[in-house]
């Protein structure tokens, strides 16, 4: 008798098939219209408090009403996901979003009488983030089987890349056709329509928690401790931190389009969409061809071009060299985006993922708001092209020490290695 082909090296059908998956596709779909609901909001907001204050220090307090509370939150926020049904915590989580933009809906008429109420509000929808980002990305492995995860996880990085492209600019539209009553109700609708989706989802490769043990500040201790001791989950969340706070160039592109190209507005507009157009289309071929072989490599690979091609753009004098560096950059970022979230979710036991998926989330996090801020101290302390010069280098810097330092991820070859290398459990069997 032939035995069976593993599962997890399966590659065949159950792969192919994996859009054929009911519970996935409504997961997607619920995402999809939160996330809309989510960039919506803030492109909205941002702009509503500008317009009523003229203070570019608003604008600060608009970030932070919402990152503190995710960072005060990450502990219970963690915990609990990992103790708890992650699909009614993520319902939840979105229910509050939509209760947030009732309340941003009624303070728009307020004027700038209701600046401080915005903030407020933001406070509540900060926390709810706090849940919302580890539910997300934890929910997942416990919809699809185990042999589909990464390509589900490739088909979700694409989407949820179109999503935050498209969600901007549906806010500016519903903006200019009906101010904030409109955009804040569209969002409503969108949360609501969100957790109606989600309910759908059928969770069919959880594991059940096993009991409660220790103080929450223990257990989370715990997952601390989970992530310093495995190799392959430490070094590719620092090196997703670390790799796009010293290398990142977006917060530079209006200079570069005002200064060193002069292409004006619809230039910068332009360099804006070439990352992304990168991402969309490399997430596009992940998702119907993902590979498993040589991922530590490769993924050391992908974050060595992101660097290089970061390094080009620096250098570049021409509009056209410019805008394929930014591609190509995209399109590695996502390679490196799916490797680095496959490892993560196949290193990691489901009972843990969710504080190591909180922990996953604050890295991101900091990353790109405290890239922002990098990139743009640099330019004001070094001028614009030297600090995105510096910039690349430190990005190919980070690539060799992180080859050095962390073995284990850089000769990882499956997916399936790195769980058995963390002593992950399969989740779902298949």
């Amino acid at each position: 008798m032939t035995a069976p082909p593993s599962p997890l090296t399966a590659t065949g059908a159950e792969t192919a098939s994996v859009y054929r998956h009911s519970g996935f596709i409504s997961f997607l779909i619920a995402r999809v219209v939160a996330v809309v609901a989510t960039q919506v909001q803030a492109v909205v907001v941002a702009w509503q408090v500008y317009d009523l204050t003229r203070e570019p220090l608003a604008l600060a307090y608009v970030g932070l009403a919402q990152f503190l509370p995710m960072l005060c939150l990450l502990l219970p926020a963690g915990d609990l996901i990992d103790r708890f049904e992650r699909k009614r915590i993520l319902a939840i989580s979105w229910c509050v979003g939509g209760v947030c933009s009732a309340l941003l809906w009624w303070l728009s008429g307020h004027g700038a009488s209701g600046v401080a109420g915005i903030y407020a509000v933001l406070v509540l929808y900060g926390c709810s983030r706090a849940f919302s980002g580890p539910a997300m990305q934890s929910l997942l492995p416990q919809i699809v089987p185990r042999s589909q995860l990464a390509q589900a996880m490739a088909a979700n990085s694409m989407l949820m890349r179109v999503a935050s492209i498209g969600g901007p600019l549906l806010g500016g539209v519903l903006y200019a056709m009906g101010g904030g009553e409109l955009t804040y109700a569209v969002c409503c609708v969108c949360f609501a329509l969100g957790v109606v989706l989600l309910l759908r989802v059928v969770v069919a490769h959880a594991t059940a928690p096993g009991p409660t043990q220790g103080t929450m500040v223990e257990r989370f201790g715990a997952g601390i401790t989970f992530i310093r001791t495995r190799p392959i989950i430490l070094g590719t969340i620092s090196l997703d931190l670390f790799a796009v706070l010293l290398g990142g160039v977006v917060a530079l592109l209006p200079i570069y389009a005002h200064e060193v190209l002069h292409v004006g507005p619809t230039g910068l507009g332009a360099l804006r969409s070439a990352m992304a157009v990168g991402e969309v289309s490399a997430g596009l071929y992940l998702s119907m061809r993902p590979f498993n072989r040589h991922v530590g490599r490769t993924m050391f690979i992908a974050v060595a071009i992101f660097g290089a091609a970061n390094l080009v753009f620096a250098l570049s004098t021409v509009f056209w060299l410019s805008f394929a560096a930014l591609l190509v950059a995209g399109a590695a970022d996502m390679v490196s985006v799916y490797i680095r979230g496959a490892l993560v979710q196949f290193s990691t036991p489901d009972t843990m993922r969710g504080r190591v998926n909180a922990v996953n989330m604050l890295f991101i996090g900091s990353s790109n708001e405290l890239g922002e801020f990098r990139a743009g101290t640099s330019a004001a302390w070094l001028g614009v092209v030297p600090a995105a010069v510096v910039g690349g280098l430190c990005t190919l810097g980070v690539v060799g020490g992180w080859m050095l330092a962390f073995k284990t991820l850089r000769t990882v070859d499956r997916f399936e290695e790195a769980a058995e290398a963390t002593g992950a459990v399969p989740v779902g069997g298949k």
